[in-house]
């Protein structure tokens, strides 16, 4: 596989009902463009999706945890036989089945360097993954402040699952990273103020306004500068030819 995926972004708003709040009970509509060169001839071709954003069935997961591959480009883990192959991975040192892969990002987003052209270098790949249920005591240890003190000292973490990945995926482990998500407070909707017009209604602009006096505005703005000058003037004019001291 020669793709590299660069980039995708969300497109503006099309068509009508694009991008709003799509199908009652099916999710939201979302445009996205994705932007995919070839790492051979360097040709780049960009396709419009429109990816259908549905809710998780038990929401977003409370524990999430992210690998970093340095084996794999990010391609090679998009395709759903190699996503698989790596939830199965994870699911085994989590200890948990509902573990889900909920990111993918490649390693040169993350100010990585892009891989010199020898075989077997690759980018590496950051893999976010979540699940309802607590860390494994081999992930809790993996990242404890003891593991992260044996990196900072060039060591592998305290853990003993570090075998249970290969030889398909090989995770840096000092890159671990976990992070429980608190479920946060409802979002209101938006409160709309006295100047937003009611729905189906048209904007009428003003067509008189109340005449106003602009003559003393006028006369300030004008005789100020004036009369300022014409003091100068004065003043210059008697420095002189009145203060001049004779040869």
């Amino acid at each position: 596989v020669h793709g590299l995926v660069r980039s995708a972004q969300p497109c503006a708003r099309g068509r009508h009902g694009e991008g709003g709040a799509g199908i009652a009970g099916a999710g939201r509509l979302l445009p996205v463009q994705v932007l995919a060169s070839n790492r051979l001839t360097y040709e780049t071709v960009a396709q419009r999706l429109i990816v259908t954003v549905v809710p998780a069935p038990g929401g977003e997961p409370q524990y999430q945890g992210e690998f970093l591959v340095g084996n794999r480009n990010v391609e090679e883990l998009l395709p759903a036989a190699a996503r698989e192959l790596f939830g199965q991975a994870v699911a085994g040192i989590w200890e948990q089945d509902d573990v889900s892969i909920i990111n993918i990002t490649s390693a040169l987003d993350r100010g990585g360097r892009v891989p010199l052209p020898i075989e077997g270098h690759k980018e590496g790949v950051y893999v976010k993954v979540g699940s309802h249920a607590a860390f494994s005591p081999c992930l809790a240890a993996a990242a404890s402040a003891q593991s992260r003190f044996r990196c900072r000292l060039g060591q592998q973490p305290l853990a003993s699952c570090y075998d249970t990945f290969a030889p398909h995926f090989a995770i840096h482990w000092c890159n671990l990273t976990l992070l429980q998500v608190l479920p946060g407070p409802t979002a209101s909707g938006p409160v709309w103020g006295p100047g937003v017009l009611e729905e189906g209604s048209d904007f009428q602009p003003p067509t008189t306004s109340p005449a106003g006096d602009l003559l003393p505005g006028f006369l300030l703005t004008l005789l100020v500068p004036l009369a300022v000058a014409a003091l100068l003037c004065l003043l210059l004019g008697h420095l002189m030819c009145c203060r001049r001291e004779g040869v």
